[in-house]
């Protein structure tokens, strides 16, 4: 697990291959092991592929207010990977377990999947932006009222040139401190 956490890259540029959807399902179930107070379960991904990436285009633009000429750059930006997987936080009512654990659960439910993607093969990346949570995007993805869209795993084949070697790492001492 640490030589995947370690070599892991976001890969801005992908193939037009990726995982069908029965590929996904071992993925998916492996990271719903996350830590998840409550057991609720609060999270779930929707693909979009295809004819899906360009209505989250159009869904860009009209949140955007630009014209459809003026937004074409941004219309294109969900064509960058063959699939996305848009994260959903699905809160769930509970005295319990607070608004934030859940989003963290599912924030980890995203980040593991994507460490799985990537140790199967897969080019990733975890993409957000200020129209993530837009109500032309809330409504491309047909949220209900307790969601938030948390952002996308772009998922494609690797390329030639795809991120390798060392990055830059982190002073751990510094994050690590003792009481």
């Amino acid at each position: 697990m640490l030589d995947a956490v370690t070599r892991r890259r976001s890969q801005p540029k992908v193939t037009d291959d990726s995982p069908s959807h029965e590929e996904l399902l071992p993925l998916v179930e492996a990271a719903a092991g996350v830590a998840d107070h409550g057991s609720l379960r609060p999270w779930r991904l929707i693909e979009l592929r295809g004819e899906a990436r360009q209505r989250l285009g159009a869904a860009f633009v009209e949140a955007s207010g630009l014209s459809a000429e003026d937004g074409a750059k941004l219309a294109g930006k969900p064509l960058r990977a063959p699939l996305l997987i848009a994260i959903v936080v699905s809160r769930r009512p509970s005295f319990k377990v607070a608004e934030w654990e859940q989003d963290a659960a599912a924030s980890g439910v995203a980040h593991t999947l994507g460490l799985l993607l990537d140790e199967a093969g897969w080019g990733v990346m975890w993409r957000t932006g200020p129209l993530t949570r837009s109500q032309p995007v809330r409504a491309m993805h047909e949220l209900d009222d307790n969601e938030e869209l948390l952002g996308w795993l772009y998922v494609g084949g690797l390329t030639d040139d795809a991120k390798k070697g060392s990055k830059k790492t982190v002073q751990a001492g510094e994050y690590l401190t003792r009481l």
